[in-house]
Formats: structure tokens, C-alpha cells, sequence
């Protein structure tokens, strides 16, 4: 291929249309809840009442704006679903013109209605969960700070105003991480993933700056359908495909920036069904998409897409087998689950939508499991070891099935949610073709194995076997309104896949916005055997699973004489050593050695020139006596010496 891009390949639509009609009340996505989190934030003690309240009409009113755009955009032509609403002009600077425009599509409406549809479940859980915490207002507050951020990076018709919420939504998940500040143990998570995300969104700075430099604009219309990328040389739209890639990573913490979601576990449970199945680790997963047509123009930026994809997918299952924390075994599944959708998207042009598939059932199933793990912990005295669980099934009867659901769609049980996305995006690794297609493929179904177990592993040991309470605990039911939101998501886990699948289908809704999917055709294993292969794979998970953990009692303390496997995976595979010793040590010599080379070298010269002048000038100040008698004896000398040397030199 030739080094000069041809933008013909990107151009899938001729451009956005402005908005009309229902689309001018786009700009209320994102102002409902940001105006409700501006109140109970600065409200203060005044909203306590009625702070929850206000907190779960914004994200629910933000919904219903949202389906009714989206119903409107679904009757439009496939040439009039990219509606673009201009608001104001932000930054009119020279040739550097940046508008705040909300740019409502496909891709942007299937956002849109995952953060607010799932995100105000998540709020009305919020209401049960955090009823005794005194801090109750602010959070609600930081929830609608957190969805106005994410809607507002979805929204954003160019990468600058994209990057905006992207700064929102790293800020809003530091305060929620850290919500409980007297938890030495949250304050530090929170600080982790600010730093960690902040080398990721270097990158993404990185790549907003070189877009503008080369092609003078970073608007998505003038880059993708308005010719931005003709004439590009590949080297320079692959550098720019790595660093978006390196944001995405430290968003939707993907090798090697995956560290910090383990600890994020430290804020409330409902934090983390919002961060892992609706907004922040999805923010990676929506930029790759979005930038379809660079990775369309460049393979080598696609292959490191989907190298980070496979390596993530594998690493957060490893890690998923061998961690005793409920609310950390679902955080490695989510990393390993966000792989998996990195790597349909990396897989390039007829595969995101496959993505964003999965994407979409995953919001489901994930958060419905994380507020199942919630209500376990509600029940169990905030107790999150598994292995002081056992036995739940029995009195926490509507948190189990809800969670079964859960659990079978990710493992991915027929006609579930997980099965409809999980099976295509294995069927197109293999579909690539070649040893690259195969080795893709075979770790995706790895990892489906992989899944199988360590879910079944949890599900064995919190609801299944012996009971292993606490003596002072008393495991009950939550109340319904955690149990609600519960089950409406567990019946998405079910038939959310179906419906989006073999009902209305979302990879042809989706097509003005990341272009066509994958055709029927030529498959490199037959579907049919596919699936049965992989339904192979998910029962030997299961059946491992049961050999291993149900056969027997569960000890209540974690064995340590295990292999060398399980001890680098209950240490999340020295994912921290590595940051540690590659990035952060070497990072803080550094620091230090130029902080030296700047006190002592750069300020040192400076301060010693001046030091000398300064001396120098103190030295010669004291021949200045203000006596004619002083100088007539140094003019005295002067003389002297100079009669001297004449003598001296006429004599020679």
C-alpha cells in the first residue's frame, strides 16, 4: 500500500447533518445531570433530604430524552443518522477554530442509553445501598458528575471537547474511588488511578496536538468524511493510532495500564458497577471505535490493538482464578471482558460493531453482578472474602437468581446476552485468517474457558457448599430497591444479546458510524462447530471448576502451598512490580537526578556567576575609600610600577 492514504477508504456518509426537531434537546443529556450534581455538590447540607431524589431523576430524565432520540434516529435514512448540534464556538483562535457541538449517531445513541438506562438502575440501587452514610448527597453528587462527564465524551463532535469529558470522567472516578476519605486503603486507590490514567491521557493529548499539526483540525467531520486524513503518511496516522491506543489502555485499563482497577474496588459497590459496565472502562473501548477510519488506513496500529486485547483478555481471567475478594474477581473478569472487546474492535473494518456488541451486553450482566455482589456484602456485614461465604443461596434467594443470570451470560450459556457477543468475536479472530488469525482465536476461546471457571468458582463459593459466616453475621435479603434494578438487569443479561442480534440488528443500526460488518461467507471453522467447540471449552471451565472447588469443604483461610501460577496471579501477575521497576522507579531516579542537575548544574552556574560577580564587585568597592589622600597613593604606586617596567624593558 502506498505511504499516502486515500481518504475514499474512510468515506462511509458525506458528512453530519445539523440538528432539527427532537435533536436540539441533545445538549439535556448532558445538562440534567450536570446541573443536579452541580446542586447537591454545592447545595450543601440544605439537599441532604432530598439529594438521593434529585440525583436519580437526572440520569432517568437524561434516558428518556435518550429513547426518544434514539427512536427518532432508528426512522431515519442511513445518510441522516449522524445529527450534529452546534451549541457555541469554543476557541475561534487563527486557523484554530474549535465549536462545542454534540454530535448524536448510532454509536453515540447506543451510549447514551447504556450510561443513562443501566446508570439510573445503578442510582436507584444507590438509594438502598447508601441509605446510612452520612455522605449520602455527595454522592449522588459525584454519580451525576461521572454520567454528565461520560455523555459529554460520547457527545463530542471532535476530539477536543471529547477530551474534555475525558478529563471529567477521570476526575469524577477519583472522587468515588476515595469517596470513603477515612479509609487510608481508598485514598490511595483513588491516587492510583488518577496517576495511572494521567500517562494514559498523555497519549491522547499527544494525538489531539499531532492531528491538529498535520491536518489542521481535529473535528471527527473534517478528519473522517471532510478529506482531513487525504495525503497522510502512514507513519504519521499509525503514531497517531498508537497514542489514541495508549489513552485507551489507561481508560479501559488495558495492558500495561491495567493496575489500578483492581484497587478502584475501594469505593462503594455501586461505584464499580458504574465504572465497569457503563461508563470509564467503556470510554477505551467508544475512542477506538470512534477513530475507526485511522485504524482503517493503518494495520500495524489494528495488530497492536489486538495484541493488547489478547495479552489483557488472558491476564484479567488469570488473575480472575485466584483471587477470595467477590468485588476484585470481578474486576479482573472486566478487564479480561474489555479485552475481548479491544480486540473485536482491533480486529478492523466489519468488526466493531461485533465490539460494541459486547460491549453493550457486557453493561448488562456486569453490573448486574456487581450490585449481586453488593447485596451480598449488604447482607454478610460488608464482608467481601468468599471464603467466609457459602450457603447464600438459601436466604439470599432473589441476589442469587439475579446473579445466576449474570453469571450465565458471561460465561456464555446459549441464548444468553454473552453468548450472542462473546462466540461472534472468537468466530471473527478466526476469521482473519492465517497464524495471526488462529493464535487470536485460540486465546479468545481460551479466555472463554478460562471465564468459565473462575465464575463458577465464585458462584460455588458465595452461594453454593458450606456455610462459613462469621459468627456475628446475619445474612438476609436486600430490600427491593437494590433487588429491582437487580432484576430488570438480569433479565437484559438474558435477552439483551437476542434482541440486539436476531431482533432489531445492531451491527446494521450501527453502520453509518463505524461502516459495515463482517458479510456472511467463508468462515475458517464452520459456526456451528464453532459454538459446539466453545460450549466444549465453557463446560470443561465449569466441570474444572466443580473438581476443584465443590467436591470438597472450603477452607476458610486462603492455602499457601500453591503454584507458581496461582502466587503470581493473587498478585495480579506482578502487573504493580512491573509498573514499579519499569515506570515508576526509574521515572523518580530520573526526577531526582534532573531536580540535581537543575539545583546544582543550571542554578548552581547561575547562582555561581552571580556569587563571583558579586564578590568580585564587593572586593573592588572597598578601594573606594572617598580620601584624595588614598588615591594620590595609589596613583603613586601606579606610577611607580609603570617607571619600573620601562626601566625594566629599556634595560633588556
Amino acid at each position: 500500500m502506498s505511504p499516502v492514504m486515500n481518504a475514499a477508504v474512510v468515506a462511509h456518509t458525506p458528512g453530519f447533518i445539523p440538528a432539527t426537531g427532537p435533536f436540539k434537546l441533545t445538549f439535556l443529556l448532558v445538562l440534567f445531570p450536570a446541573v443536579s450534581a452541580a446542586i447537591l455538590l454545592l447545595g450543601g447540607r440544605r439537599t441532604n433530604k432530598w439529594g438521593h431524589l434529585l440525583g436519580c431523576a437526572a440520569p432517568i430524565a437524561s434516558f428518556v430524552i435518550g429513547l426518544v432520540l434514539f427512536f427518532d434516529l432508528f426512522g431515519k435514512s442511513a445518510q441522516d443518522k449522524q445529527v450534529d448540534q452546534h451549541l457555541f464556538s469554543w476557541i475561534p483562535a487563527g486557523s484554530f477554530h474549535v465549536d462545542v457541538n454534540l454530535l448524536f449517531d448510532p454509536l453515540a445513541a447506543v451510549f447514551v442509553l447504556l450510561i443513562t438506562g443501566v446508570g439510573s438502575l445503578i442510582h436507584i440501587y444507590s438509594i438502598g445501598y447508601m441509605e446510612h452514610d452520612p455522605d449520602r448527597r455527595r454522592f449522588f453528587g459525584e454519580l451525576n458528575l461521572f454520567v454528565a462527564a461520560m455523555l459529554l465524551l460520547v457527545l463530542a463532535d471532535n476530539f477536543l471537547l471529547l477530551y474534555v469529558g475525558w478529563e471529567g470522567v477521570g476526575l469524577a472516578s477519583y472522587l468515588l474511588i476515595g469517596f470513603w476519605t477515612y479509609k487510608p486503603s481508598a485514598a490511595v486507590a483513588a491516587k492510583k488511578a488518577f496517576l495511572v490514567n494521567r500517562v494514559g491521557d498523555l497519549g491522547l493529548s499527544l494525538a489531539i496536538m499531532l492531528m491538529f499539526t498535520t491536518f489542521g483540525s481535529v473535528s471527527f467531520n473534517d478528519l473522517f468524511y471532510g478529506g482531513g486524513l487525504h495525503g497522510a503518511h502512514r507513519g504519521t496516522v499509525t503514531a497517531i493510532g498508537l497514542l489514541l491506543l495508549l489513552g485507551a489502555c489507561g481508560k479501559s485499563a488495558q495492558f500495561p495500564l491495567q493496575s489500578w482497577l483492581l484497587d478502584a474496588m475501594e469505593g462503594p459497590t455501586p461505584v464499580s458497577a458504574l465504572i465497569h459496565a457503563a461508563t470509564m472502562v467503556t470510554a477505551g473501548v467508544y475512542l477506538i471505535a470512534r477513530s475507526h477510519p485511522i485504524y482503517d488506513l493503518s494495520s500495524d496500529a489494528r495488530l497492536a490493538v489486538e495484541i493488547v486485547g489478547a495479552v489483557t483478555l488472558v491476564m484479567g481471567a488469570i488473575i480472575g482464578c485466584a483471587y477470595d475478594d467477590i468485588k476484585k474477581v470481578l474486576a479482573a473478569s472486566t478487564m479480561s471482558q474489555i479485552g475481548y472487546m479491544m480486540l473485536a474492535v482491533g480486529l478492523g473494518p466489519g468488526a466493531y460493531a461485533i465490539g460494541i456488541l459486547h460491549l453493550l451486553t457486557h453493561g448488562f450482566f456486569k453490573a448486574n453482578m456487581f450490585l449481586g455482589a453488593g447485596s451480598v456484602m449488604h447482607g454478610m456485614n460488608d464482608e467481601v472474602n468468599m471464603r467466609r461465604y457459602g450457603g447464600l443461596r438459601k436466604v439470599m434467594p432473589v441476589t442469587f437468581w439475579t446473579f445466576t443470570a449474570g453469571y450465565l451470560a458471561i460465561i456464555g450459556f446459549p441464548l444468553t446476552s454473552g453468548f450472542f457477543s462473546k462466540d461472534k468475536i472468537i468466530e471473527a479472530a478466526l476469521d482473519k485468517g492465517g497464524p495471526e488469525g488462529w493464535i487470536l482465536g485460540l486465546v479468545a476461546l481460551l479466555g472463554a474457558g478460562l471465564t468459565a471457571f473462575y465464575m463458577s468458582r465464585l458462584m460455588i463459593m458465595t452461594f453454593f457448599g458450606n456455610r462459613r459466616w462469621a459468627k456475628d453475621t446475619h445474612p438476609h435479603e436486600s430490600p427491593s430497591v437494590m433487588t429491582g434494578p437487580m432484576a430488570l438487569l438480569a433479565v437484559g443479561s438474558l435477552v439483551a444479546g437476542g434482541l440486539m442480534v436476531l431482533g432489531a440488528s445492531l451491527q446494521h443500526f450501527l453502520t453509518p458510524a463505524v461502516g459495515k460488518s463482517v458479510e456472511e461467507g467463508v468462515h475458517t471453522i464452520a459456526p456451528l462447530v464453532l459454538t459446539a467447540l466453545t460450549l466444549i471449552v465453557i463446560a470443561g471451565g465449569v466441570a474444572a471448576a466443580w473438581w476443584l472447588v465443590a467436591r470438597k469443604p472450603v477452607p476458610v483461610e486462603q492455602p499457601l502451598n500453591v503454584t507458581p501460577v496461582t502466587w503470581a496471579a493473587r498478585r495480579s501477575l506482578y502487573g504493580d512490580a512491573l509498573n514499579e521497576n519499569v515506570f515508576m522507579r526509574p521515572g523518580a531516579y530520573l526526577t531526582r537526578a534532573l531536580v540535581f542537575f537543575d539545583g546544582r548544574g543550571v542554578d548552581g552556574a547561575v547562582n555561581g556567576f552571580a556569587a563571583m560577580v558579586g564578590g568580585t564587585s564587593a572586593r573592588a568597592r572597598r578601594s573606594q575609600t572617598g580620601f584624595a589622600r588614598s588615591y594620590a597613593l595609589s596613583m603613586l604606586a601606579g606610577a611607580t610600577v609603570i617607571a619600573a617596567a620601562l626601566m625594566i624593558a629599556r634595560v633588556g
